[in-house]
């Protein structure tokens, strides 16, 4: 397991920002006012939703994986109905320091308010 260095942290916070998720033709994939923050040195702060906040009946599993040498590895959400691929991410079994986001999805384009 790597552990952050100095001048690399990660930390995960409960928000309470009322975060949405919308698709290009206006439907609503989430909508959630308990989102975890994951603040990570380098990236602008991403929005970890619980999966019963996430339309996840909207969305297949894709066959992208990637690696965090931080967070662990990271499977990838496309829309079911083909429109957009790899639109969110979650990890199924993350490394300890970010256990919190274990199951819950990122999408990389929310709207906060």
């Amino acid at each position: 397991m790597t552990t952050p260095s100095e001048g690399h942290t990660i930390t995960v916070e409960e928000g309470t920002e009322r975060v949405r998720v919308v698709t290009r033709d206006g439907r609503v994939l989430a909508e959630s006012s308990r989102p975890l923050l994951l603040r990570e040195t380098g990236y602008p702060v991403r929005y970890y939703l619980p999966p019963e906040d996430v339309r996840t009946d909207l969305l297949a599993p894709s066959d992208t994986r990637t690696r965090c040498p931080f967070k662990g590895s990271a499977a990838y959400w496309s829309l079911a109905d083909g429109t957009a691929q790899d639109v969110a991410w979650s990890y199924p079994e993350p490394q300890d320091r970010v256990a919190a986001i274990e199951k819950h999805l990122c999408f990389p384009d929310v709207q906060v308010s």
